[in-house]
């Protein structure tokens, strides 16, 4: 299993249009075989960081979403939709491995 952690730098002024955006992905990355484990929005703190977490059983299934989302209409209206916002000013992905009990 590979989780995929996306560090997002936001304008705080379109909070809304950010917190849409992710409402609009959550079930993308279901639909191409990943788990969703929510979008972080700031509360206290930083009020221009927000955080989101999903999973694939492997880095390949990873790959094969990232390149089959250019391709989906859905996909590309959630890109659309951010660029037209303008709700992201940067983004950062890692990957992690989880370790259970």
């Amino acid at each position: 299993m590979i989780t995929c952690y996306l560090r997002y730098v936001i304008d705080p002024a379109k909070l809304k249009e950010f917190e849409h955006y992710g409402k609009l992905w959550i079930p993308l990355v279901e639909k191409f075989g990943g788990q969703h484990h929510g979008y972080f929005l700031p509360s206290e703190g930083a009020n221009n960081v927000a955080l989101a977490l999903f999973s694939f059983p492997s880095l390949a299934l990873y790959e094969s979403y990232r390149s089959r989302s250019f391709e989906d209409p859905d996909c590309q209206a959630a890109f659309r939709y951010a660029e037209e916002t303008r709700c992201i000013l940067s983004y950062e992905r890692s990957f992690f491995r989880p370790v259970f009990e």
